[in-house]
């Protein structure tokens, strides 16, 4: 009677440990799963990181309370941005074109003159959700970026960021020569889609 009381326990016990075991395994690969990020999130994170913008974004940017100064030697991304170090800052108040338009490489490489060999004293005012920046920028003599583009007829005021503090700057043929970047300021966007359509057609 005791040798079957033993047997019946040690049965028991294997069953019990048996089952223990199966169910730790099953509950492992769930745990994994959890705390790796699922497939469609990280495809999700790619096309966001893909889709950011390449100028600063206006509309999702945040205004500080209080000025941040930054100064170093520039590199000359276009004509109305700069890098100083990894911080993209975007010119205030000015609007100079795109690479791919009129004029858009002479402006690039007339900001590159005016940076050339200087410190740069750049007065951030706004960041947005990618880090990128917009300052009133100057030279180590004082002079204004912003200003220098504008008077060189190769960026025009915008008034809506500047409230028109470079518009009697301007030259007088620049909105005529910029005229795509006066169309954007204007919400002309039909101006950009034909420029472009008749350049892909050449």
């Amino acid at each position: 009677m005791e040798i079957i009381l033993i047997i019946v326990v040690l049965v028991a016990a294997i069953f019990f440990v048996s089952r223990l075991g199966h169910s730790e395994g099953r509950s492992r690969p769930s745990q994994t799963t959890s705390t790796s990020e699922p497939p469609s999130t990280r495809v999700r994170s790619s096309a966001i990181r893909t889709a950011k913008p390449s100028r600063f974004d206006e509309k999702n940017s945040t205004h500080l309370p209080q000025k941040q100064i930054l100064t170093g030697a520039v590199y000359v991304t276009d004509g109305d941005t700069i890098k100083i170090g990894k911080t993209q800052i975007r010119l205030f108040g000015v609007d100079a074109p795109e690479l791919n338009h009129p004029y858009g490489k002479k402006a690039k490489w007339a900001l590159h003159k005016l940076c050339k060999g200087q410190i740069v004293r750049a007065e951030i005012s706004e960041r947005d959700e990618y880090g990128r920046t917009v300052a009133q920028c100057y030279l180590s003599d004082g002079r204004d970026l912003s200003a220098e583009m504008v008077k060189l007829g190769l960026a025009i005021d915008w008034p809506k960021f500047s409230g028109g503090k470079y518009r009697n700057l301007e030259t007088t043929d620049a909105r005529k020569k910029l005229f795509l970047a006066d169309a954007r300021q204007k919400g002309w966007m039909h101006v950009w889609e034909k420029y472009e359509a008749k350049q892909a057609g050449q």
